[in-house]
């Protein structure tokens, strides 16, 4: 069973930053496909960004375009989510997943029911 391991979420004013972290146990992270999701309070689940197998594509919602960055990290079988110039419109359950293995390479799907194993998620809150 893969399991995925997120961190780094807790609580920031507005305009502030966090880093989230997702590490694979278990499993090495580098023939798949990553993305992360949001699930607000009463909210469906949405993707955040994702990243491909290799890191050629990479993918954002247009809610945080220019704001978010995605990145992984192979040596360390992780992958980032960093979050500047947060909003309270952030705020929720931020949670990593994996589609894969990915066999040749391809811009990473924007869809949640694309993505099989996920993490446990972290909270994110933003707030004055």
């Amino acid at each position: 069973q893969l399991q995925l391991v997120e961190s780094g979420g807790g609580s920031v004013q507005p305009g502030g930053s966090l880093r989230l972290s997702c590490g694979g146990s278990r499993f090495t992270l580098e023939s798949y496909d990553i993305g992360w999701f949001r699930q607000a309070p009463g909210m469906e689940r949405e993707v955040i960004s994702c990243i491909s197998s290799r890191g050629s594509y990479t993918q954002y919602a247009d809610s945080v375009k220019g704001r978010f960055t995605i990145s992984r990290d192979y040596a360390k079988n992780t992958v980032y989510l960093q979050m500047n110039s947060l909003k309270p419109e952030d705020t929720g359950v931020y949670y990593c997943a994996v589609q894969g293995p990915i066999i040749w390479e391809r811009v990473c799907p924007k869809v949640v029911d694309s993505y099989d194993y996920w993490g446990q998620g972290t909270q994110v809150t933003v707030s004055s």
